[in-house]
């Protein structure tokens, strides 16, 4: 079997043939049909709610709010924070 030669170009060309294929396909997906979630670190979290830092552990500790840890840094989903946002809401006054 005869041996190809890959050139640089021909990398590069691929790379953006590849590139374009994904952006495509992010683009025809919608948000929530990839099972994927949005993780946001905890400045986020605290700015989103505007709380302070002891909030936001008090938060995690009492089991309030659901986080990942992942080599020292926290992660809360975007749809724990919504939802504990809609169970800790007050009914209405009239």
């Amino acid at each position: 079997m005869p041996a190809q030669i890959i050139t640089p170009e021909d990398l590069q060309a691929f790379k953006q043939e590849l590139l374009g294929e994904i952006k495509k396909i992010l683009r025809t997906q919608s948000p929530g049909t990839t099972g994927s979630r949005k993780w946001l670190k905890s400045g986020e979290v605290r700015r989103l709610l505007g709380i302070s830092p002891g909030t936001l552990q008090n938060l995690r500790l009492n089991g309030t709010l659901p986080f990942s840890k992942v080599g020292g840094v926290i992660y809360y989903n975007e749809d724990d924070i919504y939802q504990m946002l809609r169970e800790n809401a007050k009914a209405k006054q009239e």
